[in-house]
């Protein structure tokens, strides 16, 4: 049987090698190599194709495509959100990605993405509060402490120099799963039995819940001047984690803003409701916190450039690495037209 040629094969990168991937490069290392990744890349922002992402909606959860180009690399990611998966032993969020190039349309790279999707939300998030949360800020209270609590709470560390984090979650044992996993981090971990002492003395406020309906986490009364917001657990429809007033307070930013006003918190708000876009604040063109006082929100709900940025991101990190397997993805005749004899001849 003829043997695929190098040039056929594409570096596929599992679960498996993801982990050893992290664990090589250290976590903390890697968080700020996909956030520096990321702002790299928004500040290249107008270059890039852009659409809200395509969902397809069930009773139960979602699935979605992300795509994005860069005009030389295409990219997508494949995502399921389905909250009640968690009762039967399975992950809420699951995901994979693909990156090509844009001449030849051939794959360069086939990832997991469910641990590197935690990873990359969390480095955005860190992004965003490094521009936006107050200066100097060391205490988040993490509300939510499901999956991607962790990786939150280490973004943050990594990256604006937090120092404790503040847990709560309706579940205790989600809560005493995240301190556990914080421990030795160099993190102060408090777990605490409400959201209102979880918010005590925090200038950052994560938001992560999984339940799929329009909830209130945060009530008005909570929240007070001068805070930070990182709203990360509303994203699709139907879906949200703020009393409208909060909303009405703040300074409101997020990624992109067609498929935030479907999708994230401003879907309570009217579509002429004003927005700043992330990337004008990265590049200089919108100013970004303007006080002390004001309360600034992060309305994220995932976008494909984020992806996009995190497999270049893994792309560049395999390379002379063992962290990959060459898969035989694509058909490799002597003669591009005879795709029929080379599957002949394979008999």
């Amino acid at each position: 049987m003829t043997q695929p040629s190098q040039k056929a094969l594409v570096p596929f990168v599992s679960v498996d090698h993801m982990m050893q991937l992290i664990h090589h490069i250290g976590i903390a290392p890697m968080l700020q190599g996909i956030c520096d990744r990321i702002e790299q890349d928004f500040h290249r922002w107008p270059l890039f194709d852009k659409t809200p992402r395509v969902a397809s909606h069930s009773d139960v959860g979602v699935i979605e495509l992300m795509p994005t180009s860069d005009g030389d690399v295409y990219g997508f990611k494949y995502v399921n959100g389905h909250p009640d998966n968690t009762k039967d032993g399975l992950q809420t969020v699951t995901a994979f990605g693909l990156l090509s190039d844009v001449a030849t349309g051939y794959p360069v790279l086939f990832s997991e993405m469910t641990i590197l999707t935690a990873l990359r939300t969390a480095a955005t998030s860190a992004l965003a509060a490094k521009i936006l949360a107050p200066k100097g800020s060391e205490v988040m209270a993490m509300i939510g402490n499901g999956a991607q609590s962790e990786f939150q709470s280490l973004a943050m560390q990594a990256i604006l120099g937090l120092k404790e984090v503040r847990l709560y979650d309706v579940d205790p044992a989600a809560t005493a799963k995240c301190a556990r996993n914080l421990e030795g981090t160099g993190l102060r971990v408090v777990s605490c039995a409400t959201a209102e002492e979880a918010i005590l003395g925090a200038q950052i406020i994560t938001t992560c819940t999984a339940d799929k309906q329009y909830a209130t986490i945060l009530t008005d009364n909570m929240v007070g001047a001068g805070v930070h917001i990182n709203a990360i657990g509303g994203d699709c429809p139907g879906k949200t984690e703020l009393a409208p007033a909060i909303l009405h307070r703040s300074e409101i930013f997020v990624e992109y803003p067609e498929q935030t006003r479907i999708e994230g918190e401003i879907q309570q708000l009217d579509d002429d409701h004003p927005v700043t876009e992330l990337w004008e604040v990265i590049t200089g063109a919108a100013q970004g916190r303007k006080d002390d006082k004001q309360i600034t929100l992060f309305d994220s709900v995932g976008f494909a450039i984020e992806d996009f940025s995190a497999l270049c991101y893994v792309r560049d990190a395999i390379k002379d690495t063992s962290f990959f397997t060459p898969l035989d993805m694509l058909a490799d005749p002597d003669d591009p037209r005879d795709l029929f004899g080379m599957v002949s001849r394979a008999k």
